[in-house]
């Protein structure tokens, strides 16, 4: 039987390390995971709580396809507290996680054959997704001269006009941020020439000095999208909860789809992530900031005996980007050593790269200090083996 083109995506290499660590594990032996995005801490004990309740006294049918009231509103004060903007509720969509987010509003915003741009290195998913539904994928290769980011300069130097750009700040597997001037200048140059901005935003409050960063949702009237995700700042990853900030005009389409797609996000996940702004669920994030800021801290002070002289710039996510190809192997052979031989498990650069990710490595510092010191001290000593 035929199995559609669209399909045939590559697989995400890190869920492939995560398997064979996992494996590993099972089988008794000390692995130290560094290679997914997940924070060790878990949902709040507020969130958790909330869950419970609602398990046991909660309605949980199905709520509206592009999510509950409740959430919506929740979501529409966070934008107030945080960056000082109003955001109409209903131009929030609750999605299943940003998957669903990116899902949507590639659907809702670009057809068949529309040419989409998109930094690399990035998070492999969005080129991905926009393949599988049959978009153009435009890479723009960026390098520290850029801060990994793309640029106006790049855009105008494009020959064949573009449909869509998707940013993020802080990025993935980077780490880097967009200056706040330069995402208003990408903004306004889309908004310009009828080009869809998508912003990937799911790392917003994990940041390593006291700037709040900017939000795309401030440039409505240039169509822009957002996405975020209650996975990384809130650390809720296996409760698939995201959202949409859309403009005017991706609406009703973005509704019509979802409740084709999904009917509706999951309910109990919606129902409970509201604690997740309360002060008591802002305050356990914070916390897992401060951890991750510890943990960035002793990696930045390793570095030297790391040997990583070639890094991206870690201004914000919980990611270190790091050339290793002084030690002579290639990304996927160095991290399968390093797994095989010293029990630690990193992600291979060619996950965010085809091109030049067969010479970077990305480490995840979403964990305790304890536990990424104890890596680095095995990393370090497995280098003097080679």
């Amino acid at each position: 039987m035929k199995v559609a083109a669209r399909a045939h995506v590559p697989p995400f290499a890190v869920m492939e390390i995560l398997a064979a660590a996992n494996a590993r594990k099972a089988a008794g032996e000390n692995v130290l995971n560094l290679c997914a995005g997940e924070p060790s801490t878990g949902a709040s004990d507020v969130v958790r709580q909330r869950a419970i309740d609602l398990l046991t006294a909660g309605d949980l049918g199905y709520t509206e396809s592009l999510g509950a009231p409740g959430m919506r509103a929740a979501i529409a004060g966070h934008y107030r507290n945080w960056y000082g903007i109003d955001v109409d509720p209903g131009r929030i969509a609750v999605t299943t996680g940003s998957s669903g987010a990116f899902m949507l509003a590639f659907l809702a915003a670009f057809d068949v054959g529309d040419r989409v741009a998109l930094g690399v290195p990035g998070y492999p998913a969005y080129a991905n997704i926009l393949a599988a539904l049959g978009c153009e994928v435009v890479t723009l290769p960026c390098g520290p001269e850029t801060r990994y980011q793309p640029t106006v300069a790049q855009l105008e130097a494009l020959t064949t006009p573009i449909d869509g750009l998707v940013v993020a700040s802080p990025a993935n597997p980077t780490g880097t941020m967009i200056d706040p001037a330069e995402l208003a200048a990408l903004a306004a140059w889309c908004g310009e020439r009828g080009v869809r901005l998508v912003s990937d935003e799911i790392y917003h409050g994990i940041t390593y000095d006291s700037s709040t960063p900017p939000t795309a949702a401030s440039y409505r009237s240039q169509g822009a999208v957002v996405v975020n995700s209650f996975s990384k700042y809130w650390a809720m990853t296996g409760w698939r909860l995201g959202w949409l900030v859309l403009p005017d005009d991706l609406v009703s389409a973005v509704d019509a789809l979802a409740g084709n797609v999904a009917l509706c996000p999951p309910a109990l996940a919606q129902h409970a992530g509201i604690a997740a702004f309360s002060p008591a669920g802002y305050a356990a994030a914070r916390s897992n900031v401060e951890r991750y800021a510890a943990a960035r801290a002793l990696l930045l002070e390793r570095l030297p005996s790391l040997g990583w002289t070639r890094i991206a710039p870690a201004d914000g996510a919980f990611y270190l980007y790091a050339d290793i190809s002084a030690s002579g192997l290639d990304s996927i052979t160095w991290c399968a050593r390093l797994l095989e031989e010293a029990g630690v498990a990193l992600t291979p650069g060619t996950d965010f790269d085809p091109v030049d990710g067969h010479r970077w490595v990305r480490l995840s510092f979403a964990s305790s200090v304890e536990v990424v010191g104890e890596a680095v001290d095995r990393i370090v000593a497995w280098q003097s083996t080679l």
